[in-house]
């Protein structure tokens, strides 16, 4: 569900085929620039997805998609990702699998990213958080 506050005020994104935000917004609309909300691989159930790091990548960038593609973005609009990971070392151990997912899911064209190894995330199940900033292009030109 997209809320529009007023048409100087931000736009809140939370989609409805998400899991329910509680205290924060999905994704938040400022003008041409969306500022996503870190994503776990939590699922419309609030649940996190059972398998690994691949699993759980899989459904945290699906949630940034998600939240980006409601903001009215795509994923060439992405300028920016930070990935917190909990084990680094899985990460890198499944870089390529990983590096072909977001091929798949996001294209070919590859915003500024960070990696930071972090102790836990909000959900003790959570093997990565994903968060990013996106500018909407001018489609029309």
């Amino acid at each position: 569900m997209t809320t529009n506050l007023s048409a100087k005020e931000n736009l809140i994104v939370n989609p409805d085929s998400m899991a329910p935000p509680s205290g924060y917004a999905h994704a938040v609309r400022a003008g041409d620039t969306v500022y996503l909300g870190g994503q776990t691989a939590l699922d419309k159930d609030m649940n996190i997805v059972e398998g690994g790091i691949v699993e759980q990548f899989v459904q945290a960038l699906r949630n940034v998609l998600t939240s980006l593609e409601e903001a009215g973005g795509k994923p060439e609009d992405l300028v920016s990702v930070t990935i917190y990971l909990t084990d680094v070392d899985d990460y890198m151990a499944h870089g390529r699998e990983i590096g072909r997912l977001w091929r798949e899911m996001a294209g070919r064209k590859y915003p500024a990213m960070a990696g930071i190894g972090v102790t836990r995330l909000w959900q003790k199940e959570a093997l990565i958080e994903i968060q990013g900033v996106a500018v909407i292009q001018d489609r029309e030109s």
